[in-house]
């Protein structure tokens, strides 16, 4: 596909017939109770491998918190998904369908201090499409996806995309983040230079001190440029967020009972079903709350890499998904809190594909598929054997909290003749051995948009290359074909038929193995945090999430911290009072009532 470099363009050369828009007429879901002040700690289990948000290493925890703190030129409305501006504060739709116009904020401003104008976002395509950033989606996708970037004037451009979508899509998948000229030097040594350099951003936070493996801590900025416009006021409230690395869960919950942690996540059935009971929650001192959502859920499960000799047969990868009892798991190890995930892209209306059924645990069909693919004997320890080889293969994961379940997995697997060997590494680590292909199968998950994404993941141009997200190494010609058309899809009627058609294939392939969803929030928090009376929005996947969330998707920054009582909480302690306990089940975005 051929594609402009960014260009400036006369102001007299901009469409007269344009419809300018903005939004400022909807509600605001921050609570007007809310106060500033205080620091929110919060744990990491891994310490990052770097600050930048593009090329090696890039793809971590970290990432969504330093991209919530650079906002888009118009964000989404969290109860309405309208959008509502943040960078821009007008825009307007050409009749071409592919091109939206923006005027951008005068007053916005990077954090240190200079202005964000129209060269940024020039900038920003030559930024993405720089081969020195070794990030090729995004190289091919401000490259294919997005053909043109204009500047009339410096708060007025023109952002043209490959195909025609919906003004709402447009927003999406075309409306970028700028990069801030002035502080980028590209060349061959960019990846290097920049891993632990503090970048300028637009939000309300800002990376403020590192101690490598220990710590990283955001600092609100005092004189934020937007910090009273409408819907950000009553948000972005606490002083500083400190992330605190533990690598175990179970100590991190003891820094949470020793009040060293404000929030602690209670998804896991053993936290919210046993060990949060009694003592700090009997006696008030600890809340609880359970919040359903409407969010499209990450794609959670196997992911077999075909570049393994035994893995590149269908059969094995069929026969291993129905040797994988999860219904057992999710009825005990879960206790039934989790549901089954049905495909790769769950959740998301329309474009999921309700006819997929997933594998079921089938003894009789594994035995079939794997005597089909020559492991019909059996070793003296029930292992299937080809006369070569032990029909066996390693499953990486980074979650001790995991092993339980996946242990009934491996047990299970046994009546099938498959061997599962549990391969436990560091967060990193599995990440590294993932994103470099070196594994077997993994057992992750990947977080998704509004929208499903399956170019990056599915398509032969990321197989078989480290650094990119096909950790399936699928390279299939059809594959190709149906997420190169979804990619650059013109309707949204088309791209959910396309959706649905390539899930089918991906169900059909058995390269990737769908396990659970959990659709909800759990959390523990001690009383001195404060959520607004309706506790979040129907897109909130957390509800003390400090920042914005990526692409300006509004759900994050509307809880804070009452100081006084934080202090008063301490002192109740020292004199033994007791509070009525507090668990909140709150079911109002709940899909399945």
């Amino acid at each position: 596909m051929l594609f402009s470099p960014p260009l400036w363009a006369a102001p007299e050369q901009l469409p007269t017939n344009l419809k300018w828009i903005t939004n400022n007429d909807d509600p605001s879901w921050a609570s007007p109770k809310a106060i500033k002040g205080g620091t929110y700690r919060m744990v990491m289990a891994n310490f990052p491998l770097t600050l930048r948000t593009v090329g090696p290493d890039s793809n971590t925890g970290l990432r969504s918190a330093i991209n919530g703190n650079q906002m888009s030129l118009v964000g989404t409305h969290p109860q309405t998904n309208k959008p509502i501006p943040e960078l821009a504060t007008h825009w307007a739709y050409d009749q071409d369908g592919v091109t939206t116009y923006y005027k951008l904020d005068p007053n916005a401003r990077w954090s240190d201090g200079l202005k964000v104008t129209a060269d940024d976002y020039l900038f920003a395509v030559e930024f993405m499409r720089s081969k020195h950033i070794v990030a090729p989606w995004y190289n091919d996708w401000y490259t294919n996806g997005i053909v043109e970037a204009k500047k009339y004037d410096d708060y007025t451009i023109a952002i043209t995309g490959s195909a025609p979508k919906s003004p709402e899509d447009m927003h999406y998948y075309y409306g970028f983040q700028p990069k801030a000229k002035h502080f980028y030097t590209m060349d061959e040594n960019w990846v290097r230079d920049y891993n632990w350099k503090i970048a300028p951003n637009t939000g309300a936070y800002q990376v403020s001190k590192i101690r490598k493996g220990k710590y990283l801590r955001f600092e609100r900025k005092k004189n934020w440029w937007a910090k009273d416009y409408k819907y950000n006021v009553n948000r972005f409230n606490v002083d500083k967020v400190h992330y605190k690395v533990i690598r175990d869960n179970n100590i991190a919950y003891r820094h949470f009972l020793r009040g060293e942690l404000d929030v602690f996540g209670a998804t896991l059935p053993n936290f919210w079903h046993d060990k949060m009971q009694g003592g700090l929650y009997q006696e008030g001192y600890i809340n609880k709350i359970w919040f359903y959502n409407e969010t499209p859920q990450p794609s959670i499960g196997f992911s077999l890499n075909q570049t393994h000799p035994l893995l590149a047969d269908k059969n094995i990868r069929l026969g291993f998904a129905h040797s994988l009892n999860i219904a057992l798991m999710l009825k005990t190890v879960l206790r039934g809190d989790y549901e089954r995930l049905t495909s790769y892209a769950d959740g998301f209306g329309d474009y999921s594909n309700p006819d997929i059924e997933p594998y079921p645990f089938d003894l009789t069909k594994a035995d079939e598929l794997f005597s089909q693919a020559g492991f019909s004997q059996r070793g003296p320890d029930g292992i299937r054997t080809n006369d070569k080889q032990r029909l066996s293969f390693s499953v990486t994961y980074s979650q001790s909290a995991h092993t339980q379940r996946l242990v009934v997995l491996k047990q299970e697997a046994k009546k099938a003749g498959l061997e599962i060997v549990l391969q436990l590494l560091d967060g990193a680590s599995a990440y590294k051995n993932v994103i470099e292909k070196k594994h077997e199968i993994a057992f992750m998950g990947f977080g998704g948009g509004a929208n499903p994404q399956y170019w990056a993941a599915w398509h032969s141009d990321n197989a078989n290359k480290p650094q990119t997200n096909n950790i399936t190494n699928t390279a299939d010609p059809l594959m190709d074909e149906l997420t190169t058309a979804y990619k650059f899809g013109i309707s949204t009627e088309q791209k959910q038929k396309l959706s649905k058609q390539i899930l089918q294939l991906i169900h059909d392939n058995g390269a990737f193995i769908p396990m659970y969803k959990v659709p909800y929030v759990r959390l523990a928090y001690w009383k001195w945090m404060k959520l607004p009376a309706h506790h979040g929005t129907k897109r909130s996947n957390t509800l003390f999430e400090p920042f914005n969330n990526e692409y300006g998707v509004h759900f994050g920054a509307i809880s804070w911290i009452d100081v006084a009582e934080k202090q008063a909480t301490k002192d109740a302690l020292s004199d033994s009072e007791v509070f009525d306990p507090v668990t909140i089940i709150d079911a109002t975005f709940k899909v399945r009532q």
